[in-house]
């Protein structure tokens, strides 16, 4: 008996203590004092955490998709270690969604989910159908952490803090026995002709920091932002998509429209020399337009905006509910009722005050003009700015840190099965760093939960 249970504690090193003692306690029982047949046969969780057969997998990498894939292949049994350049693991899951962390998206059928990328839609399509949307809300509910939707289908945690994403995800990892290492930035990647992944990091100060060697290699490590970005993927074999912004907001030196920075109405955005058109929330800022509207068109035309340099004109209909006959009707309406009032102080439905007052004024009307006034020109004038304001864009703006990238990682190299690359066996890849990208709302992030989870799922696997 003593040998039997010292066989199922060296089996057991590793596994959490609270169901050893639980085993413990079972085997030790006063009434069942004889070995139990099923644990002279160690169960199948201990005898998968000897770290001597157990693949070991070096995640490069701490952020969303390479956490999900840590835990993965940590809860079946590989010996899993992350490496994040930084000091801190999950930064960007901290920022997020203004600190609230939007997870993921209310769409829980796969081809529809998938026609929300502008770039890897397609190839993410048979991935949805294994991990989707709605496996992500169970995964997280299995571990405590419910989400809410809110009436534009994101889904936020129903504490509305994303620091509840990220107690959740390092919880998680640490229960699965995930070593973290911060501060290990990997400059150099090889792979010998053994099979054997060899790593080698720099420490923060610059000088030479540590070597690491594992069995397979998840590369993680986000958009391609910088020059030297997605260079380790380069030095494995792989071909880089030239990466550019995605999801920024417009720069319009307009005077009138910039006082009117905090400003939220809903709108319809369109860029002609693109051929690109959104409607949604529009935001007005210190230096031009955001909201869902301007991210969304920005994703979809990264790659044309890029080729204009970011300076294009945009047409702005204020009112795209209405069309140019039913405004019309509505402004003679208004000349009939209203016809003692001034102009800028009765806005059109749709429309607060003080954007009705500067679109009035921008149409070339005098403040003093009154509804009686109004000649048939000045109405043609007015609706015309209403659905169809000019304005000029002359650059981008991003928030450094949240912003996301298209390009990377060419989609023809990887098997989208398992996330495994094509060129490098052993590879695996997961989140941005692929030429994938999402727009706003919660796709970016099921991108990183979906591929980080089938590439755990790979790497924990037999070779």
């Amino acid at each position: 008996m003593i040998a039997d249970v010292r066989e199922m504690l060296r089996c057991a090193r590793g596994a959490p203590h609270r169901t050893l003692h639980s085993e413990l306690r079972t085997w030790m029982a006063p009434h069942s004092l004889a070995p139990r047949p099923y644990l002279l046969r160690p169960r199948r969780e201990f005898c998968d955490a000897p770290r001597v057969s157990a693949p070991s997998i070096i995640v490069v990498g701490g952020g969303a998709a390479g956490f999900f894939a840590a835990i993965t292949a940590a809860e079946r049994g590989a010996r899993v270690t992350v490496l994040e350049k930084t000091s801190r693991f999950l930064e960007k899951v901290r920022i997020s969604g203004g600190g609230r962390c939007n997870v993921t998206h209310a769409c829980f059928e796969p081809r529809e989910f998938a026609t929300r990328y502008p770039r890897g839609g397609q190839a993410l399509l048979g991935p949805f159908q294994q991990f989707s949307a709605r496996d992500t809300v169970a995964w997280f509910a299995e571990r405590g952490v419910h989400l809410k939707t809110e009436s534009d289908g994101r889904m936020f945690p129903v504490t509305d803090s994303s620091q509840t994403i990220v107690d959740c995800l390092l919880n998680a990892a640490q229960r699965a026995g995930v070593e973290l290492r911060p501060h290990c930035g990997v400059e150099v990647v090889q792979k010998h002709t053994d099979g054997i992944f060899h790593l080698a990091t720099a420490a923060p100060s610059g000088a030479a920091g540590d070597t690491f060697t594992a069995d397979r290699l998840l590369l993680a490590t986000g958009g391609c932002r910088g020059a030297s970005a997605g260079q380790l993927a380069v030095a494995l074999g792989h071909t880089l998509v030239p990466p550019v912004p995605s999801l920024f907001t417009f720069q319009i030196p307009s005077p009138w429209l910039r006082s009117l920075a905090g400003v939220a109405t809903t709108a319809e955005a369109t860029i002609p020399v693109a051929k690109l058109r959104e409607r949604g929330p529009l935001l007005i800022t210190h230096w031009g337009l955001s909201g869902p509207a301007i991210l969304k068109i920005s994703a979809w035309g990264a790659r044309s905006l890029h080729d204009l340099n970011y300076q294009f004109p945009l047409r702005i209909n204020w009112l795209p509910g209405a069309d140019a006959q039913a405004i019309q009707a509505n402004l003679h309406a208004r000349r009939q009722a209203d016809g003692a009032k001034l102009v800028v102080n009765v806005p059109l439905p749709g429309l607060t005050g003080r954007l009705w007052e500067q679109l009035v004024l921008a149409a070339g009307l005098a403040r003093d003009t009154r509804w009686a006034k109004l000649t048939r020109a000045e109405a043609q004038g007015l609706a015309q700015q209403l659905t169809g304001t000019e304005f000029q864009v002359t650059g981008k703006s991003l928030n450094q840190d949240e912003f996301v990238t298209c390009g990377g990682v060419k989609l023809a190299e990887v098997n989208f099965k398992t996330m495994t690359s094509k060129v490098c066996p052993g590879l695996c890849f997961a989140g941005e760093l692929l030429d994938i990208d999402g727009l706003t709302g919660g796709f970016n992030f099921q991108a990183a939960w979906t591929t980080g989870y089938l590439a755990g799922q790979a790497m924990a696997g037999p070779a």
